[in-house]
């Protein structure tokens, strides 16, 4: 096996040259980098990833934990965090927590063992293990989605304007008596979102009685029947708010299971745009959510922590974007 002395002997020049060279270490002359470049792809020379990372005390890897990576909106900012990272030449492990928090603790503790320069992690709804043990291991980590906690950076979408349109467009519709469909219960992004949403009714003078606000367990069979729940009542909602992509789905098949008409007999709006929204009939309004500025961003932070761990924490809110379409009865 070709050996970094044997580089050194074939360009003339040192191994502490070569290893400057390929480490970024110390300056080199330019004419002596492209000497050892050149000998490196004429002898076929491949260096030794885990001795340059022992030295380096870095592995130019990324652990990435988090949870349902089958569902479109984590599979597009997980694109995207994946793409950021190999534009730096970074490698990315992913991990799929199953909301789990005895996972998530042991899927950390092994990202960790194995070296990682840093973590994103979407936590789960009980993490207090999970991150305790980031910030006494001293490793980067920066949270994506479910923003909970302030000693770390975080990124995600403003929770909060995202409910506040989707109410302001439903109280203009003349709604009054709007029924929930909530994530997962603990979740700091179902909690965001049922607190923005009573604010937001509050303001627009409009009570909000606890049955129309119904849980799901962030899979499209609890969400059916937490909306038949909601149709069930004396006086069922005129309208159905569903905070994420997959209670919208069970949303829609609770309505037609129950031959109601949207939005002749029910309105229809939620948070997540994804492809198939402009398939279903009537077409969905919904919130967009930047999942690639989300992506990019949390990597962005990461990188910007490996290189600065005392640096002050940032926590990103990004702007969605409302996609008016007919299932509220008005499209753009």
């Amino acid at each position: 096996m070709t050996t970094i002395s044997a580089v050194a002997k074939a360009a003339g020049v040192s191994v502490s040259t070569v290893s400057h060279v390929l480490n970024k270490t110390r300056y080199v002359s330019p004419e002596k980098v492209k000497l050892v470049m050149d000998t490196v792809e004429a002898i076929g020379y491949i260096p030794n990833a885990l001795a340059r990372s022992l030295k380096l005390s870095s592995t130019g890897t990324i652990g990435l934990a988090i949870s349902a990576i089958s569902n479109p909106y984590f599979s597009d900012i997980i694109c995207a965090i994946e793409a950021e990272c190999s534009k730096r030449g970074l490698i990315v492990f992913l991990c799929d927590t199953q909301d789990d928090p005895d996972r998530e603790l042991e899927l950390v503790q092994h990202l960790h063992q194995r070296r990682v320069d840093g973590i994103i992690l979407a936590a789960s709804g009980d993490p207090k293990r999970s991150l305790d043990y980031l910030i006494e291991s001293d490793l980067p980590c920066v949270l994506v989605d479910r923003l909970s906690d302030s000693r770390f950076d975080q990124v995600g979408t403003d929770n909060v304007a995202a409910i506040r349109t989707l109410v302001d467009h439903l109280v203009a519709l003349r709604h009054k008596r709007v029924g929930i469909i909530l994530g997962q219960p603990g979740f700091a992004t179902t909690v965001e979102r049922m607190n923005a949403f009573r604010a937001a009714m509050t303001e627009k003078g409009i009570e909000v009685p606890d049955d129309l606000i119904s849980d799901s367990n962030n899979n499209t069979a609890d969400a059916t029947a937490s909306t038949h729940r909601l149709l069930e009542l004396k006086e069922p909602p005129t309208a159905i708010l569903a905070s994420n992509n997959l209670t919208m789905i069970g949303a829609m098949r609770a309505i037609r299971e129950r031959k109601l008409r949207v939005p002749a007999d029910i309105s229809v709006l939620g948070i997540d745009d994804f492809e198939w929204a402009d398939y279903f009939e009537p077409r969905l309004t919904l919130m967009a959510q930047p999942c690639d500025e989300i992506g990019r961003k949390a990597a962005d932070l990461l990188i910007e922590r490996i290189g600065n761990k005392r640096r002050p924490c940032q926590t990103v809110r990004l702007s969605p974007v409302l996609r008016l379409r007919e299932s509220c009865g008005e499209a753009a």
